[in-house]
């Protein structure tokens, strides 16, 4: 187990060192910090480091017995076995729901999470198949209604205006990478270099926000300000939408937006509210859950 982590963490390295700079390294890193959280965690499975090469031989010794192991494992192999599990375990003993769901869904939320390995909103919070109607994208992004269709606002009109979904959630996390690479473009370029600038861009108005408000800060923390702020502009950006906002108005459907820490397992969440009086909407209500 120990040799196959170290051959991860070597490939992640390297991988990250195509990219010398721009945003496809912070997409990559995700923040330094982070990063050698997960390489001291892989340091410790690897007993007396210091002596590793001296145990095991050669220095070619040693990376022909990872690439080996690397080699002979078989993910596909692995996906049938998980497959067969859910199969033998989750689906025959619920065979009636499940081929209930074949014919029909008719789930009461819509989650819009970021496209993170780490951060699975059904794993997360629980939602078993039928429950959420589910959108992922990079950095858990809603643009507004005038700036064109995107897949996830076509996956809201769906949601809200199809299956009548009751509540829209937005999940974001903690250690984004798509809010890393916002923040680490520099604003005096005008035409972002990537695909993935481009598309974090949308997250401008959260960033330039963060930038005044906490300049004083380090980069990492401003980057975890953005990634709230980002959720919050995300969260208003859906009242943009006319078949959300008269259902957001006679109450048919509720709005919130959550932010996950990876880091000590909390989430933090806030509601969207509005006042009755000037017909404004504003993010409201936090609570947070650890």
């Amino acid at each position: 187990m120990a040799l196959t982590l170290c051959g991860r963490a070597r490939r992640f390295v390297s991988a990250t060192s195509v990219y010398s700079n721009g945003c496809l390294q912070r997409l990559q890193q995700t923040g330094s910090n982070r990063f050698q959280l997960g390489e001291a965690k892989v340091i410790r499975l690897l007993p007396r480091r210091t002596n590793m090469v001296q145990e095991l031989g050669s220095r070619e010794d040693f990376l022909q017995e990872n690439r080996d192991t690397e080699t002979s494992y078989d993910f596909l192999g692995e996906m049938r076995q998980r497959f067969l599990r859910f199969k033998r375990q989750k689906y025959l003993p619920q065979i009636e729901k499940f081929q209930a769901l074949a014919v029909a869904q008719s789930p009461k939320v819509m989650v819009i999470g970021c496209a993170d390995s780490r951060v699975c909103p059904s794993y997360v919070l629980g939602f078993q198949p039928g429950e959420a109607f589910t959108i992922r994208n990079v950095a858990n992004l809603i643009t507004p209604i005038q700036n064109g269709p995107t897949e996830t606002n076509s996956a809201l009109e769906f949601a809200v205006t199809t299956l009548q979904v009751e509540n829209i959630i937005v999940m974001g996390h903690s250690n984004c990478g798509g809010i890393a690479a916002l923040m680490n473009h520099q604003n005096h370029l005008e035409q972002p270099s990537s695909l993935v600038e481009r598309w974090v861009m949308n997250g401008k108005a959260a960033k330039l926000r963060t930038q005044e408000a906490s300049s004083h800060l380090s980069f990492d923390e401003q980057c975890r300000n953005c990634e709230k702020e980002s959720i919050k502009d995300s969260v208003m950006n859906l009242i943009t939408y006319p078949w959300i906002r008269d259902r957001v108005k006679s109450g048919e459907v509720k709005i919130h937006g959550c932010y996950y820490n990876l880091s000590d397992c909390s989430l933090e969440k806030w509601r969207l509210s509005s006042d009755k009086n000037s017909n404004e909407f504003y993010v409201s209500d936090k609570e947070i859950w650890n």
